[in-house]
């Protein structure tokens, strides 16, 4: 059965463009024009991947991001106007899987939604034993149950967040390089920005070490990042 992805652009000319190029590749294709359609739709569960524009009337394309990523872990792909810097930490840290900035080449947009689709395929991330649970200090990380905590007090973190995180974990004292965590986390094939473990490891210190200041991330310059227990 082809994968179906749904896309949310208010642009009908690259909207249309998208829907064109998508089907000429094998998958279905359903269009919204607006936010509070696209919302609509992406909440009935039928979609492999969401393609969405932040810039949309009714909903804008973050809000729509910020209530699915409530009910669903449907991927999403962020269209994002060129230069729109913080529109683009916010889609992430909000828990879009990845983002495009237009105006962009549909060889790369293709390549992005085949690696999201084969991550969702291969998740969770890690190599642990079913069952397993990972801990440093107080903090704990439950992939079974998907919950993270500080000393009983949860923490609430994106996908992308919680697989760096149990990664990290996995390897509790092991130095690993930005390479190796974008192999384990983000694929091998990754096409996005090459600093993003950097920007991620800073979404995790914002909701870990700074919140509960203690320093379990360490950096390692020049070399990468490990997690160890507070001293």
């Amino acid at each position: 059965m082809a994968e179906k992805i749904l896309v949310v652009e208010d642009e009908e000319k690259i909207a249309r463009f998208l829907e064109l190029e998508l089907k000429y590749e094998g998958y279905e294709v359903e269009k919204a024009a607006d936010g509070r359609r696209g919302l609509e739709l992406a909440e009935t569960g039928a979609y492999d991947l969401v393609l969405l524009d932040i810039l949309l009337p009714g909903l804008s394309g973050l809000e729509v991001l910020r209530r699915l990523r409530k009910t669903t872990d449907v991927p999403i792909i962020m269209l994002t106007a060129k230069d729109a810097v913080m529109d683009k930490v916010t889609g992430l840290d909000m828990g879009a899987d990845d983002y495009i900035t237009k105006p962009f080449a549909i060889e790369e947009l293709l390549a992005r939604i085949r690696l999201c689709l084969r991550k969702r395929e291969t998740e969770p991330v890690g190599e642990q034993k079913a069952g397993t649970d990972f801990s440093c200090g107080v903090l704990s990380l439950s992939p079974e149950r998907y919950e993270v905590s500080y000393d009983g007090t949860a923490i609430s973190l994106t996908s992308r967040e919680f697989s760096l995180l149990q990664t990290l974990l996995e390897n509790k004292n092991i130095v690993l390089g930005r390479d190796t965590l974008l192999t384990k986390v983000w694929g091998y094939d990754y096409v996005g920005e090459t600093n993003v473990v950097d920007v991620y490891i800073r979404y995790l210190r914002a909701k870990i070490d700074d919140r509960f200041e203690v320093k379990l991330i360490k950096t390692i310059r020049g070399v990468g990042y490990v997690i160890r227990d507070e001293v």
